[in-house]
């Protein structure tokens, strides 16, 4: 059965990314809606990252943007750098983007981890702010970088195929931590860190763990992002950034891998679908659309659409989960 469920998520895998190329080539999907097809890709992985640090380990971070810059613009600067067109530096960008974000994660996360709840939202809150500001001036230092200018320059690379991949690699890699003894850690933590480091759990180790990797993921995404519009500028990863982000994972449900990919590419299509159908006297207005629709969803569904549940034929559970305990062994 589980051979079955794994073989029938690839062929929907890999018949999504049929279908998708196929409209692409005969030309149904304009080059323009590749791009935001492209780019709601780049999201949703970068949602899934926070979804490991706030929907399944509990921690509130408001600082996930600054790690999609440093990814964004370590990637960049290392491709420019290169001066090739060679995809395969775009895989070696994205690589040493999202390795330079794990490492900074890392290293900030040590001292603030140690905090809970509001605390380690404004810790984070504030190391946002001040990426933010280093982007800003980032050129008195590497003038390449641009600065308040913004980044130009930068080989366009990212292509679907590039996203649908990670994006794919982000999903599995996500979902087979989730169901080992690490993700069993985090999930405890959320629910209740005292009760976890009662029984053992290195409650310390695990989140930054958690953080580290969740911010990998949006490191990877930022390098991406990067080589999809080939120009960066520092509020392309401010606060509201990481903020569109927080509202995906809630609005998907915290801790559900489906909601998050779904409500992704969702929020990703209304938002260019308003900037088409609207007029531009009143596109501003759409800013208030975004806070509506949240309040509307919580109020129905306070656990988010999908309430932590999982779309079953793409995330079938380990036979592992699915056997129930045998009281006579644990009362032996």
């Amino acid at each position: 059965m589980k051979r079955l469920a794994t073989l029938r998520s690839i062929v929907i895998v890999v018949a999504v990314y049929v279908v998708l190329q196929v409209l692409i080539s005969l030309g149904l999907i304009n080059p323009y809606w590749q791009q935001i097809l492209s780019f709601a890709g780049i999201m949703a992985i970068s949602a899934l990252g926070l979804n490991l640090i706030y929907g399944f380990t509990g921690q509130f971070s408001l600082g996930h943007a600054a790690f999609y810059g440093i990814g964004a613009y370590a990637a960049a600067y290392l491709s420019k750098s290169i001066q090739s067109t060679n995809p395969l530096i775009l895989l070696l960008g994205i690589i040493c983007g999202g390795i330079l974000a794990g490492v900074v994660a890392f290293l900030i996360g040590l001292p603030i981890l140690r905090l809970r709840s509001d605390y380690l939202g404004i810790a984070t809150l504030g190391f946002g702010i001040i990426m933010k500001i280093v982007f800003d001036n980032a050129d008195a230092i590497i003038p390449s970088l641009g600065g308040s200018r913004g980044m130009t320059g930068i080989p366009r690379l990212t292509s679907f195929a590039w996203v649908f991949a990670v994006f794919v690699l982000g999903i599995i890699i996500l979902r087979n931590l989730v169901f080992s003894s690490i993700g069993r850690a985090l999930v405890s933590i959320r629910e209740d860190e005292v009760a976890s480091e009662a029984v053992g759990v290195n409650t310390t180790k695990y989140k930054t763990i958690g953080f580290v990797i969740g911010c990998i993921y949006a490191g990877v995404a930022g390098g991406l992002y990067a080589h999809l519009y080939s120009f960066l500028h520092p509020s392309n990863f401010d606060f509201l950034k990481s903020i569109d982000v927080l509202l995906i994972i809630v609005l998907g449900g915290l801790g559900s891998i489906s909601g998050t990919i779904i409500i992704a590419f969702a929020w990703t299509f209304l938002l260019e679908g308003l900037r088409v159908i609207l007029p531009e006297a009143i596109l501003d207005w759409r800013l208030v659309i975004y806070p509506l629709l949240l309040i509307i969803v919580m109020l129905i569904r306070p656990k988010g659409i999908f309430g932590g549940r999982e779309i079953k034929f793409l995330f079938p559970k380990p036979e592992s989960f699915k056997t129930p305990i045998n009281r006579s062994e644990t009362s032996k």
